[in-house]
């Protein structure tokens, strides 16, 4: 599977909710280098698993609507 790429301004929106989910959820301030690292093994190693489950979720559903479709067929 080819590596998970975030656009830039998709990258920095998610370090400022990394950083402000330790601000108002632990009460610690972190940088933007801990965020950034932190999405970084997000992304890296818990991404992929994400990304799989999700494709076999939109799998399951279109099959579903094509068997559907075939129930109306004469």
């Amino acid at each position: 599977m080819n590596k998970i790429k975030l656009t830039k301004d998709r990258y920095e929106d998610a370090v400022e909710e990394i950083r402000r989910y330790f601000e108002c959820e632990r009460e610690e301030s972190i940088g933007n280098l801990q965020g950034q690292l932190i999405l970084d093994v997000i992304v890296e190693k818990i991404g992929p698993h994400i990304y799989n489950q999700a494709i076999s979720d939109m799998q399951k559903y279109m099959n579903d609507k094509v068997d559907d479709m075939y129930a109306y067929m004469i």
